[in-house]
């Protein structure tokens, strides 16, 4: 009884064939899965090191590396085992086109979202305008939308597809800023002494840059007053304190130097009835 149950190991050639097919499959599986995950490290320390990928992008660059490959090892490892892996990728990419329908707008907004995270259009902390939508500070730029603070510290949030699909206007992107205030000036009043004391005005503020230089200068005529501009470049932190302050010392600096401020004047006439 125990002969004929000692069958030779080369009798049975579909068990060596499995055997060794089942040997290929878990080697396949271990390196590939060891691969996936040296890539995902590798990846992740690539985008780590370079200044222009946001770290929020940098998990999900990774995930989707290390998940394709373990995919294609998957598929190597049916197809071992003599499983249609054509068939396979077909109902995959069918289900994908049917998710992909389904989900078109939140895929928008994804796809939306990886570019302005790998682009960066705008970053958290950066006080930008979003044309027709909405302006504020960025508060974060996420993968399905991007929130905002508004100056009135009101939170408001835009899908990621309506973000990347306007203009977008960044207005703290660069170091300095220029800013321009019209101050009037009444007519019969000394223009030139008005200039000179408002050049003085920001050649001595500390916080007004020297180059590009400060400049005053006429930009307009009204009907009562002669418009003049005054133009400077700050910091891009002190802006809006330096225009408010300006805003201020401008017209005292007129009112020290003797010229009151331009009211609006018109003249009437009497047409004289005729005899």
């Amino acid at each position: 009884m125990s002969e004929k149950l000692a069958i030779p190991f080369g009798a049975m050639p579909w068990l060596e064939a499995m055997a060794i097919n089942l040997v290929l499959a878990v080697l396949i599986l271990i390196v590939g899965w060891w691969l996936s995950n040296l890539a995902g490290s590798w990846v992740r320390k690539m985008a780590q090191r370079s200044p222009h990928i946001d770290v929020t992008i940098v998990p999900i660059a990774q995930s989707v590396v290390v998940w394709a490959i373990r995919i294609f090892v998957l598929i190597a490892v049916l197809a071992r085992f003599g499983v249609q892996t054509a068939s396979i990728i077909a109902v995959l990419g069918a289900a994908g086109l049917a998710i992909g329908l389904a989900l078109q707008s939140t895929l928008q907004n994804i796809a939306s979202g990886i570019m302005l995270l790998v682009l960066r259009p705008i970053r958290a902390g950066e006080f930008v305008s979003i044309v027709g939508k909405g302006d504020g500070t960025v508060y974060e730029v996420g993968l399905f939308m991007t929130k905002f603070v508004q100056v009135d510290g009101v939170n408001f949030c835009l899908p990621n597809n309506l973000i990347w699909g306007n203009p977008i206007i960044n207005y703290s992107r660069n170091s300095t800023r220029r800013m321009d205030i019209g101050v009037g000036v009444r007519y019969g009043d000394d223009l030139d002494r008005a200039l000179n004391v408002l050049q003085e005005l920001l050649d001595n503020h500390a916080k007004v840059l020297k180059d590009p230089a400060p400049m005053v200068f006429v930009s307009d005529y009204k009907d009562s007053t002669v418009v003049l501009n005054l133009r400077a470049w700050t910091a891009v932190e002190d802006f809006w304190d330096v225009r408010f302050e300006l805003n201020r010392l401008a017209l005292q600096t007129l009112s020290e130097a003797g010229m009151n401020h331009p009211v609006p004047v018109r003249a009437v006439l009497k047409e004289e009835q005729a005899a």
